[in-house]
């Protein structure tokens, strides 16, 4: 049986440049792949990444979806959305070396059909009153309890 397919970042109809910056950085800093699924809220390219990126995008295995129906399509691993409206509290989801770690826009998260889609919702609890983190936050969170559950950080050369 082949290996399962490692984590994986998914970003859903993003709307800011700098953060999809931050996130394909931290995704090469790791070695995770990256789904950007469209339409995006900006023109996708060399530029609009630069100066979150800098030069670390060039390091990331990036896919771009036309939609969400092409990503599902194509996805390979367990769909975990990170909502405000999260089933599962983070600290105690239990996650796995295929996962694919799904993330909404930042001004509206995602529509009712992903959230169904899911096959696990995990929000990051946060104090009362407060709304949401920045989702490049959200995903460096879910992303280092994630490598931490599955033993997936970076292991020293030698």
């Amino acid at each position: 049986m082949p290996p399962a397919p490692p984590l994986r970042l998914a970003l859903f109809e993003p709307d800011i440049a700098g953060n999809v910056g931050t996130i394909l950085r931290m995704a090469a800093c790791f070695d995770l792949g990256v789904d950007l699924i469209e339409p995006m809220g900006f023109a996708y390219g060399a530029r609009a990444m630069a100066r979150a990126g800098m030069d670390y995008t060039a390091f990331t295995r990036v896919t771009r979806h036309v939609d969400w129906d092409a990503f599902v399509t194509r996805a390979c691993g367990r769909i975990v959305l990170l909502s405000t409206k999260g089933a599962v509290r983070i600290d105690d989801a239990m996650f796995c070396a295929n996962d694919i770690l799904l993330f909404g826009a930042e001004s509206r998260g995602v529509p009712e059909h992903v959230h169904d889609r899911a096959d696990l919702r995990v929000t990051i609890p946060l104090v009362p009153g407060r709304r949401s983190l920045n989702v490049a936050v959200s995903a460096a969170i879910a992303t280092g309890e994630a490598l931490r559950q599955i033993k997936g950080w970076p292991q020293p050369p030698g």
